[in-house]
């Protein structure tokens, strides 16, 4: 039987450290018997993708994903269309697709997932042209995502810092939303749209979602008195976010969110320039990955 070729893609700004804890643990734990490897490094922004694409298109059975959910996101992009399987090793700050996924964040027991793990049809959310694997959002965590990028330092206690610092300061605006063709206007702090579960960190912020049900979740927490917003906070810990009073929980394949002032978006933690209306779809089981 011949064997299957998997391909790694690194980001080399994960650390010398890292890199060889990485590279140590294909050595020790992928199946010889079944697979071959290599390891590549992504060297610019985006080249995620391009390496992604080069090794589906010669054949490769799988193309591993070493990061986070950005790191995911430039994969996913360079297979689409084409057969090659997705995996995912988590690396990145949040890691909120893995953790919805079940992806252990251990390395080596990630890698033990490529050797025993099954293929589910993971959907993928667009929002206009650009595609997400996990979330977008257009407000409260769109400005989180734009902050936490410049942030010379990563992790959990600068997220919650910046999370606790803005939370004060942001000013709700009057969304107009529409969901599969029902329109509606609401004053909120924040308008995510979900195909995962979660930002990271085990924040949830759609702990009902599925990344393979062919549906979005979108999640509105309406403007609340910021004294609550630990309590809040604590709801999204815990997936009881949902059932907040301040928060409306929806589905729909095609949602509509606008606001004249709108130039701001996040797609997977990632904060983009947008239009003044984003159109949202789901596009399901567009890409087969490999999970627990």
């Amino acid at each position: 039987m011949s064997k299957k070729h998997v391909v790694f893609i690194i980001n080399p700004k994960s650390g010398v450290e890292r890199q060889k804890e990485i590279t140590h643990g294909i050595e020790a734990h992928l199946d010889k018997e079944r697979y071959t490897h290599e390891i590549l490094y992504t060297e610019f922004i985006k080249h995620g993708t391009k390496l992604a694409k080069e090794a589906a298109l010669a054949g490769a059975y799988a193309v591993v994903a070493v990061g986070g959910d950005g790191s995911v996101n430039d994969v996913v992009q360079g297979l689409m269309g084409i057969d090659t399987l997705l995996a995912i090793i988590p690396k990145g700050s949040g890691n909120g697709m893995a953790r919805t996924m079940l992806i252990p964040l251990d390395t080596n027991e990630a890698i033990k997932v490529i050797n025993n793990g099954h293929v589910a049809n993971m959907d993928i959310g667009y929002a206009n042209s650009r595609p997400f694997i996990s979330n977008a959002g257009v407000a409260f965590d769109a400005l989180i995502s734009k902050k936490f990028a410049k942030s010379e330092k990563r992790g959990l206690m600068i997220y919650s810092w910046l999370v606790t610092k803005y939370m004060w300061l942001y000013k709700s605006w009057d969304w107009h939303i529409t969901v599969d063709g029902k329109q509606f206007t609401t004053r909120a702090f924040m308008v995510n749209v979900a195909n995962g579960q979660q930002f990271g960190y085990n924040f949830k912020i759609a702990p009902m979602a599925s990344f393979t049900d062919g549906m979005l979740d979108l999640v509105i927490i309406r403007k609340f008195p910021k004294i609550m917003g630990g309590t809040i906070a604590l709801r999204a810990m815990n997936g009881s976010i949902i059932k907040s009073p301040y928060v409306e929980h929806l589905t729909g394949k095609e949602i509509t969110i606008s606001h004249p002032s709108l130039n701001l978006m996040q797609t997977d933690g990632d904060a983009h320039a947008c239009e003044h209306s984003i159109s949202f779809r789901i596009q399901q089981g567009a890409q087969r990955v490999i999970v627990p």
